[in-house]
């Protein structure tokens, strides 16, 4: 089964379950709102009635709650600290990867190899069938001839599914 008649077939399932939902519900007159004709209103009100703001919590993540802005800041240094993996402050930034690669010739003529050998979205490419292959082999990647026709108006499909 190609991408495209997944998706497909994914569309036709969603339209069912819609169809159904609107079945049982029918309309919003069933909220337990002062709000009935928006969906958008009847959040808000319901919003409203739970004191409209978030709630603060440093000790626990939550869906119902957020971190204060300077535990944030401290959630974002320890993810930039994991990223660096404790590098020195001569090498915290691109900027001075980059001037330290640019300093060692042998790296830079090294890397330069490596990318020259990477698929470039720039130029066009001349790689063989074989070549393509191998590269989406390399990445898990699939092929038009797998993922079927991007062009399909899934739109149409859904409301073809929807009626």
């Amino acid at each position: 089964m190609t991408l495209q008649q997944r998706l497909q077939a994914f569309a036709q399932a969603v339209a069912a379950d819609i169809k159904s939902l609107f079945a049982k519900q029918g309309n919003l007159a069933n909220l337990s709102t002062t709000e009935k004709s928006n969906l958008v209103g009847a959040i808000n009100e319901v919003k409203s009635a739970v004191g409209g703001s978030a709630v603060i919590n440093d000790t626990t993540a939550s869906t119902t709650s957020t971190y204060s802005s300077s535990k944030i800041d401290q959630k974002v240094a320890g993810i930039k600290s994991d990223i660096l993996g404790g590098a020195s402050s001569a090498l915290d930034t691109l900027k001075e990867i980059e001037d330290r690669i640019t300093a060692d010739g042998n790296s830079a003529a090294a890397l330069t190899t490596a990318v020259g050998n990477r698929v470039s979205y720039t130029q066009a490419d001349n790689r063989t069938a074989a070549e393509k292959q191998q590269a989406r082999t390399n990445i898990d990647a699939y092929g038009s001839v797998e993922l079927g026709n991007p062009d399909t108006d899934l739109v149409a499909v859904y409301n073809t599914a929807k009626a």
